[in-house]
């Protein structure tokens, strides 16, 4: 039960081995998301705008790649430079595009649910502002179903996410072998080691939850430490089997 602890400890100190890197890696991540979540709120989708930005960490496993190759040089001494990040080189590159087009289609349903539900649960009403968007959720009928609910199907959904992706996309990185061989691994990995995995999906849920509620600034912290000890949690799953 302690790994996972280890893992995080670990993605700290390479995410302050190399800094500039890691930062720069947060900052692009913050950048991006932030953009997309405002442009939609812009054009008065703020409820489509929440559902995404809950959405990242369905796909958070294949943005970080670029974490998994910096924390694999850096345990192997290899040289480590801003463009090595953000090219990576890999050993499956098709079958990483696969798991990805798979992740970004779970997104796409989370998505789709979630303004469905928004539906069902205000109806012809308009999305509250987002100044009040706390009081309506927590204080209203139809706001505490839309949570309990949408957090229901959402954990579903990062359940599912988490149990595919816990390890593959850092082994389909590193080993020559196709997605679904790998997505299978990684469920295989989730029931082997239930204990430890289930903490560390927790954690990874609170860390990013953390870095959600700081209106996406906290990423620029919260996804370098997660990808840097995700490649960490990898090669202890993998090593234990072997």
């Amino acid at each position: 039960m302690d790994s996972p602890w280890r893992w995080l400890a670990l993605g700290w100190r390479d995410m302050w081995a190399v800094p500039g890197i890691s930062l720069t890696y947060g900052l692009v991540f913050f950048g991006v998301s932030a953009a997309i979540v405002a442009g939609l709120a812009v054009l008065s989708w703020s409820a489509v705008a929440l559902a995404m930005a809950a959405g990242f960490m369905l796909v958070g496993p294949m943005l970080a790649v670029g974490l998994y190759e910096a924390s694999r040089r850096l345990e192997a001494g290899e040289p480590l430079h801003l463009r090595d990040i953000f090219f990576v080189a890999t050993k499956s590159p098709s079958q990483l595009a696969l798991l990805g087009g798979a992740l970004m289609l779970v997104l796409l349903i989370w998505m789709r649910l979630a303004t469905l539900l928004f539906a069902l649960f205000f109806g012809g009403e308009g999305f509250p502002p987002l100044s009040n968007f706390l009081q309506t959720l927590f204080f209203t009928s139809h706001g505490l179903g839309l949570m309990v609910v949408g957090t229901a199907v959402g954990a579903v959904l990062a359940a599912f996410v988490f149990a595919i992706s816990a390890i593959s996309v850092p082994m389909l990185m590193e080993r020559d072998m196709d997605a679904v061989s790998a997505m299978g691994e990684s469920a295989l990995a989730v029931l082997r080691h239930p204990k430890e995995l289930l903490l560390w999906a927790w954690l990874i849920a609170v860390i990013m939850a953390a870095g959600l509620a700081t209106l996406l600034v906290g990423m620029i912290i919260a996804f370098p430490l997660i990808g840097h000890a995700t490649w960490h949690a990898y090669r202890d799953i993998t090593a234990q089997k072997n």
